[in-house]
């Protein structure tokens, strides 16, 4: 795809007001940060850059933009050498060491099979691991989560439902129907799962569902979190979740359901967080969603600056 500098224009002027930041992704030697949105763009920006003593505005604006796709990029991930995108109907691999240079090209394209043009699906989560089909959901799946040091992946869906698979067989090992709990249900907002995370034996889901800590080999919900809006990003960072949904805020909540901190954001609701453990400067938080800007914390106490599309 054609390669261009962030430029000006009364159009792009107009984009701006309406873009979407979907997902984010950090470069494996962390100092630079893809961030895709609703346009079919990925940007890239320098982050180690924007950290810097010395660092001017023009560092915290995108390096280069890749128009990736021709529809929204829902999600990336990265490998050591490549970034994968997801858009409708299609993931792309783009070499980490090209993105930013004159003319950069897709690596491949790979179109997940689907039964006809009314069915192509959103490629709404990428996670890199041994390949099998997983067959159990009965609508869209929103969001997966590998299992550290396990061979073994979450995924939550339009159905209510998350589900435990093993990658080594591609078998169900778990359901659980969220929505069926009573202290998670929230029938007027309905019973889809958008935001998903795990560590050790430990999940956090939440959406439609009130946004909840669960004991995986249990399978019972330990904490219901009072946040009254939809999640839709959620992840542990130390004794901590980090969400972000519905509202201009990030949630710092602790695992007993307390809210340690509710900190205010740029973009109207968040769409995508970002942790970034192999920036060689700080241990990086951005946070994206409904504004062309990225607020990127140093502390969680406080926003330090934004970058943005241009």
């Amino acid at each position: 795809m054609a390669l261009s500098s962030p430029s000006g224009g009364v159009r792009r002027a107009r984009q701006l007001l309406h873009v979407s930041v979907l997902a984010q992704s950090a470069s494996p030697c962390g100092r630079f940060l893809a961030a895709a949105n609703d346009f079919g763009e990925i940007a890239i920006f320098g982050l180690s850059a924007a950290l810097s003593a010395e660092a001017k505005e023009e560092n915290r604006r995108a390096v280069a933009v890749v128009r990736a796709h021709n529809g929204p990029v829902y999600s990336l991930a990265s490998t050591e050498r490549l970034l994968l995108s997801g858009s409708d109907g299609e993931i792309r691999a783009w070499s980490w060491a090209e993105l930013g240079r004159k003319g950069c090209r897709e690596l491949w394209t790979r179109r997940p099979p689907c039964r006809s043009s009314l069915e192509v699906p959103e490629i709404n989560g990428l996670e890199v691991n041994q390949r099998h089909e997983l067959r159990g959901h009965q609508d869209l799946v929103h969001v997966v989560a590998l299992r550290e040091q396990l061979p073994q992946v979450l995924s939550g869906g339009e159905d209510g439902t998350v589900r435990l698979w093993d990658l080594r067989t591609g078998a169900q090992v778990q359901l659980i129907e969220v929505h069926k709990y009573q202290e998670c249900s929230r029938p007027q907002l309905g019973k889809w799962i958008r935001c998903l995370a795990t560590e050790s034996d430990w999940m956090v889901c939440g959406g439609g569902p009130a946004l909840t800590l669960w004991h995986l080999r249990s399978g019972t919900p330990t904490t219901v979190f009072g946040l009254a809006q939809p999640q839709h990003h959620a992840l542990f960072h130390q004794d901590l979740v980090l969400s972000g949904g519905v509202g201009p805020a990030l949630h710092l909540l602790q695992l007993s359901g307390d809210v340690r901190g509710k900190v205010p954001v740029t973009p109207a609701a968040l769409r995508s967080l970002c942790l970034h453990p192999r920036s060689p400067e700080h241990q990086v938080l951005t946070v994206a969603g409904n504004s062309p800007k990225i607020d990127v914390f140093t502390n969680l106490g406080y926003r330090a600056f934004s970058l943005s599309f241009t």
